[in-house]
C-alpha cells in the first residue's frame, strides 16, 4: 500500500475513533455513517440497509443512534399522490466538529473541577491527620 493510502487509512481510523470515543457509536453505526458520506444522494433506510448488507430493522436502529448523536439528518420526501418517506444524509462535518469541541470543553472543565475537589479533600486530610512519631 503506498504511503499516502496507508496514511489516509490511519487518519480515517483515528477519525472514526473520535466517533466512538465521543458518542459510543457501534461498528455498524460507523459503517452506516460511512455509507451515507459516500452516497451521492440521501438514502432511505432500505437503501442504507442494502449498502451495509444488514436487515432493515438493524439499519434503522443504527440510523436512530446516528440521528440522536446529530451525525445525520432526516428529510421528508412527499409523494404527489399523498404520503411520504424519509431520507438520511450526513450532517455538515463542521457542525459535528463544533459539537465534539463543545463536549471536549465541557469534559475538560468537569475534569478540572474534579481535580480541584480531589486536591482540596486530600490537602485537608493531610492537615488534620495525626503526626507520625519516629
Amino acid at each position: 500500500m503506498p504511503d499516502s493510502m496507508s496514511e489516509q487509512l490511519r487518519r480515517d481510523m483515528q477519525c472514526e475513533g473520535l466517533l466512538e470515543c465521543f458518542h459510543g457509536l457501534k461498528e455498524l453505526d460507523k459503517e452506516c455513517f460511512r455509507a451515507l458520506v459516500e452516497a451521492e444522494d440521501p438514502l432511505t433506510v432500505d437503501e442504507l440497509a442494502d449498502a451495509v448488507d444488514r436487515e432493515r430493522s438493524t439499519a434503522y436502529r443504527a440510523v436512530q443512534r446516528l440521528l440522536q448523536t446529530g451525525f445525520i439528518e432526516k428529510d421528508q420526501i412527499n409523494y404527489d399522490q399523498g404520503g411520504y418517506y424519509h431520507v438520511y444524509s450526513p450532517t455538515d462535518p463542521s457542525q459535528i466538529a463544533d459539537e465534539m469541541q463543545r463536549m471536549l470543553n465541557d469534559w475538560y472543565a468537569k475534569m478540572g473541577q474534579l481535580i480541584q475537589e480531589f486536591e482540596n479533600k486530600y490537602e485537608q486530610s493531610e492537615s488534620t491527620a495525626p503526626a507520625v512519631e519516629s
